[in-house]
Formats: structure tokens, C-alpha cells, sequence
């Protein structure tokens, strides 16, 4: 609720168009930083038709992040010849597998912000609709980049030591197993187990069972680490937790639920829960 010192904006903007200069990417990521303890860029290449073209993009978020999107902001530039409408789609398409596939805290803000630009200053074919046979490279190239960006965002999460990694799979559709994935990228039992590098699968059943979506705790089937933990709703009997307690250890982190129940799938991200998050968010405004 507090408003900007718009007259300092404004006062600036004369003296930062007439520096611009193409090589400080860097620069900006940092600009945009607030509790991030690093900037966040990411660059690809893409080909349509003959032509080579840039995707370039940053970002800064660290806490506040849920779908959809998050206190975030980011900017991703292309110097390729693209109509707006297609911009648009092809962002969008690329926002929901990417930054609306991310949560640090299940909060969200006023600052939720992603803009896809492009200059035309290369020269290729043109195109008319974002399935266009010419972008299929591009389109490849764009939602890669943005799932780069988003996942540093997670892994960034304030007070965050591990990377978390959730795959939904046989759920009842595609919504549902997204929905799945976030009830237990977003449960902070689950995330406080993660941090204390304690492999709680129990943890995770309970949160599938309150994320509202069709379930049967009979036929679900869980991994750590690649390592089937927990299968028809029990624990794998006599299964070697050595590899797991490894992997709890690490700061990637790789869940696998399987509903057991219809083709739906999906892929979320989260960070886990550490006492540095309450440090940061208790003394925020002191």
C-alpha cells in the first residue's frame, strides 16, 4: 500500500535510455533483486527458417512464490520478427508449464509479472499463428527458458537449502495431478521433513489425501530418489534406505507419487522449509 516515488522514476528515464547498452544483462537482473541472494538470467538460440534469433530473459523472486504467479518479475526479450497475439500464446502456454509450476511459501502477491518482447530486428520467414511449422524451434527454445528461470526462482527460495522436484503421475487428468503436485509442493510438513533430510513419505500421502482430488491410498506408489519407497499404500518391505537417506542429503531432491488411477501428470517445483525463511519474512519490515 505504500506508493512509489513515481518523480524519481520518471526523472531517471532520460539518463537510463541514453546508456542502454547490449551488454548489461548482469546489471539488470541485479537492478531487479529484493531478497534474492543471486541474479537470475538465462539466454537460448533458436532457428526460424534460415535465421538464428535470441531469446533472452531475467527475473528476481525468492519468497511469496505460488501460482499463479508469485512476487516475481520477469522480462524475456527476443529479437525475432513476432506478432504480439503470438507472443502472447506462445507466453502463456510457456507460463503455465513453467512459472505457474512453482511455490516457496503458497503465498502470492500484487507483483505476479511476466512480459515476452520482441524487437524484429532479424529477418526470417514471417509468421502469422504460434503453431506455425517455423517456430517450432522457437516455441522449444521459449518454454525451456522460462522453466530455467522459474526454477532458479525456487531454488533462491528464501531460507531454502534443497531444490525439490515433484512428478505426478496417474492421476485423474492433468489438473488434477497438478493440483496434487502443489498440495504437497505446498505442505510445510512435507518441506520441513525435506529440510530436515528426513525421507517422511507418510507425509506425503497426507497430502495427497487433502489436496481434494480423487485418490485411493491402496494404490499409490511413491520414489525418492528413484527408489520406490512406499507402493500400494504401504511400505516396500525390505527395501535398501541407504540410497534414499543419500539423496535426502543432497540439494536436489526427486519426488515421484503415482495415483495409480488415469493418465494425468504433471510436474511441480518447491524449495524446502528452513528456520532461515522465519528469520527473513519475522524481521522483514525492521
Amino acid at each position: 500500500g505504500e506508493p512509489l516515488p513515481a518523480g524519481k522514476v520518471v526523472a531517471a528515464i532520460g539518463t537510463l535510455r541514453a546508456n542502454l547498452k547490449p551488454e548489461t544483462w548482469h546489471e539488470s537482473a541485479k537492478a531487479i533483486m529484493t531478497t534474492d541472494t543471486f541474479p537470475k538470467g538465462a539466454t537460448r538460440t533458436a532457428r526460424i527458417g534460415d535465421t538464428k534469433v535470441t531469446i533472452n530473459g531475467i527475473c528476481k523472486g525468492s519468497g511469496m512464490i505460488a501460482p499463479d504467479m508469485a512476487t516475481m518479475l520477469g522480462f524475456v526479450f527476443t529479437d525475432a520478427a513476432i506478432p504480439a497475439p503470438v507472443l502472447q500464446e506462445m507466453l502463456s502456454r510457456g507460463t503455465d508449464k513453467s512459472f505457474n509450476c512453482i511455490t516457496v511459501d503458497s503465498d502470492t502477491s500484487t507483483s505476479d509479472t511476466v512480459l515476452l518482447f520482441a524487437t524484429g530486428k532479424a529477418s526470417h520467414p514471417p509468421v502469422e499463428s504460434a503453431r506455425d511449422a517455423h517456430l517450432k524451434e522457437f516455441r522449444a527454445a521459449l518454454e525451456d527458458l522460462l522453466t530455467d528461470l522459474a526454477v532458479q526462482i525456487v531454488r533462491d527460495g528464501e531460507g531454502a537449502s534443497k531444490l525439490v522436484t515433484i512428478d505426478v503421475m496417474g492421476a485423474a487428468s492433468a489438473k488434477a495431478a497438478k493440483r496434487i503436485g502443489l498440495a504437497i509442493a505446498n505442505s510445510p510438513l512435507v518441506k520441513t521433513a525435506i529440510a530436515g533430510e528426513d525421507a517422511n513419505w507418510g507425509r506425503i500421502v497426507m497430502a495427497v489425501g487433502k489436496s481434494g482430488e480423487w485418490a485411493d491410498r491402496d494404490r499409490l506408489a511413491i520414489k525418492i530418489g528413484g527408489v520406490e519407497v512406499a507402493k500400494e499404500g504401504a511400505a516396500v518391505e525390505g527395501y535398501d534406505e541407504t540410497p534414499v537417506v543419500a539423496h535426502m542429503k543432497g540439494q536436489d531432491i526427486q519426488i515421484e507419487v503415482d495415483i495409480g488411477l488415469g493418465k494425468g501428470r504433471a510436474r511441480v517445483w518447491t524449495c524446502d522449509l528452513t528456520h532461515a525463511y522465519i528469520d527473513i519474512n519475522g524481521s522483514y519490515r525492521s
